[in-house]
């Protein structure tokens, strides 16, 4: 009887190194993809609001109506879909990245494009939701927090090289061009993946479930995630306006400025992502420290042009890593399914853009531009002293970081050790697919 050549025994989730990389590139590049598009209208908006002959605000809507979508489909979708075999998921997710981004610069209408958009964002919060968990079990879990941090750089070289990327190609051709562009990147990672990633039910991976599970520490990293992300975008959103009014930057200053925030995000991505597994406490506590700070010397002492500079690099060193930490961690306290808690996390991400741009919106006439930096800052240190209080003052609770890590789910054994003897891994051996024991590195940071 033939077979497929990519399916995998049961309860085997580990692949050879060199498809694992694979798969975890193509899984980069394709949230590379999807973080583009949600953001590639903000570059071309003048562009398309003259071509679709729309308001500038209904352009707008193009993003935020995303942003929402994402953030309320997240959870359901990742449940109704907990059963389907990812490979399959994956191919026909990153196949209506596509085929939707083809049909927006094909057919010159709004509608059908907030349609595509809609569709394109339905996709993405499903792709974010079990990308993370489809790459860690691949690997052995002791570097499960260095995964992560690979494909968080995938999606922080979207807002450095995608946006800015389309927004030239945009202005030096037409807006569907880059939509095209970005469209065609999706079709690289979807070929990897149809050949590279084995064939087996999500409930066969060790990263389906917590390494401890823990409901109460759960709840304080989505608090975290919220309080971090609409503290930041009060006042980020208005960052361009701050740059020149407040710090007295010229506004073709401001461009490269927020290309060097961005470059920064990806740099410190990748290092605090080598830190991950060894260090879980302070990859997270470090940047969410950082952020306060930032925000809160913008607001001090942002019409300083060298503090100003100073503060956009800390702040840019704490976007990502706040992001890519707690995304490690709900998949270490996940009480339930890792695909769920992750698409939790990713609806507190965007339902925190929204409620900060509103809350800017709202407090920049009573407080200025500089106001909306001091409550974004004041919403950050409340996320600290939270993390903080956890860590420290566990009073009356067991400590979560403490937990013994919980046994692999039904059906998820070990491949070392599912044989009829038990055999212990060879750290030395590369080529052993169970690698070193795994421990639970939150019992000792």
């Amino acid at each position: 009887m033939a077979t497929d050549p990519t399916a995998t025994p049961p309860g085997d989730g580990h692949v050879d190194t060199r498809r694992g990389v694979a798969v975890v590139a193509a899984l980069m590049l394709g949230a590379f993809a999807f973080n583009t598009t949600e953001n590639l209208p903000i570059g071309v908006l003048k562009l398309m609001s003259d071509d679709l002959d729309v308001s500038l605000s209904a352009v707008g809507l193009l993003v935020s109506g995303y942003g929402l979508t994402v953030a309320l489909v997240s959870v359901p979708i990742a449940q109704m879909t907990r059963s389907v075999p990812r490979r399959s998921v994956l191919c026909a997710l990153l196949a209506a990245l596509f085929l939707a981004s083809l049909v927006s610069a094909l057919v010159s209408s709004y509608w059908v494009l907030m349609a595509c958009r809609l569709v394109i964002a339905v996709a993405q919060a499903l792709f974010w939701a079990v990308m993370g968990t489809v790459a860690v079990g691949l690997f052995p879990p002791h570097v499960r927090g260095r995964v992560i941090g690979a494909l968080s750089v995938g999606g922080s070289a979207a807002l450095v090289l995608g946006v800015p990327g389309g927004t030239w190609l945009g202005q030096h051709s037409s807006w569907q061009v880059p939509f095209l562009v970005v469209g065609a990147l999706a079709l690289p990672p979807l070929v990897l993946i149809a050949l590279a990633l084995p064939v087996s039910r999500p409930e066969e991976s060790h990263a389906v479930r917590g390494v401890t599970p823990d409901a109460r520490r759960f709840a304080v990293v989505l608090t975290v995630t919220g309080l971090t992300v609409t503290g930041v975008f009060a006042g980020y959103t208005y960052i361009s306006t701050f740059l020149v009014d407040e710090s007295g930057f010229t506004e073709s200053t401001v461009s490269t400025l927020l290309l060097v925030l961005g470059a920064t995000g990806i740099v410190a991505v990748a290092g605090y992502g080598r830190l991950l597994d060894r260090c879980p406490r302070a990859t997270l506590t470090v940047p969410v420290t950082t952020q306060a700070l930032a925000l809160l010397g913008l607001y001090a002492a942002g019409g300083s042009k060298p503090v100003a500079v100073a503060m956009l690099v800390l702040l840019g060193a704490s976007l990502g890593p706040v992001f890519m930490a707690t995304q490690s961690q709900v998949m270490h306290f996940a009480p339930g399914r890792t695909e769920t808690a992750i698409a939790a996390n990713s609806a507190a991400y965007n339902l925190g853009v929204a409620a900060g741009a509103l809350a800017g919106s709202l407090l920049l006439p009573v407080l200025g531009v500089r106001g909306t930096f001091l409550v974004g800052g004041l919403m950050t240190v409340a996320a600290l002293v939270l993390l903080l209080e956890e860590q420290f003052f566990p009073v009356g609770r067991d400590d979560p970081w403490a937990a013994a890590p919980v046994e692999a789910p039904s059906g998820a054994s070990d491949p070392a050790v599912s044989s009829d003897r038990p055999v212990p891994p060879d750290p030395s051996d590369p080529s052993d697919p169970s690698g070193p024991p795994a421990k639970d590195v939150y019992s000792e940071k």
